[in-house]
C-alpha cells in the first residue's frame, strides 16, 4: 500500500472532513501541518506536478495576505506565485492529499475518493 500524506491546516473544516473520512475508511495516513512544517519550493512544485495544476489554480483568494499582496492589481507570474506560496502558506488551498505518483486538492472533501 502506498503511503498517503495529507498536507493540512488542522483548524480547517475541509481538512478535518478529509481526515475523518480516511479514518472511517480504515486508511493509514500521515498528516503534515504545513504551517509547522512549511513547504519547500521543490516539494510544492512536485505536488503541483502530481496534481497537474499551476500555482495560480491552488491560490486562496479570500485570505488577507492575498489582498495585502495586491494580486488583483499585479500580474504575478506562476513562478512568483509559487515563491509567494512558499513564503506565505495561507495562499495555498488545502488539503492536498498525496499518494504515490498522484496528488489531489481535496476540495470539496469528497474528492478524496479520486485516490482510491
Amino acid at each position: 500500500m502506498q503511503k498517503i500524506t495529507v498536507y493540512e491546516k488542522p483548524t480547517c473544516t475541509t481538512c478535518r472532513k478529509v481526515s475523518k473520512a480516511l479514518i472511517e475508511s480504515g486508511v493509514d495516513f500521515e498528516k503534515v501541518n504545513y504551517y509547522i512544517e512549511p513547504f519547500s519550493k521543490t516539494k510544492l512544485q512536485l505536488l503541483l506536478k502530481k496534481m497537474k495544476m499551476k500555482p495560480s489554480e491552488i491560490l486562496r483568494k479570500n485570505e488577507k495576505v492575498y489582498k495585502d499582496l495586491k494580486f488583483k492589481e499585479k500580474n504575478y507570474t506562476e513562478k512568483q506565485i509559487l515563491d509567494l506560496m512558499v513564503k506565505y502558506p495561507d495562499l495555498v488551498q488545502r488539503p492536498i492529499v498525496e499518494k504515490g505518483a498522484k496528488a489531489i486538492l481535496a476540495r470539496p472533501s469528497e474528492k478524496i475518493k479520486e485516490l482510491f
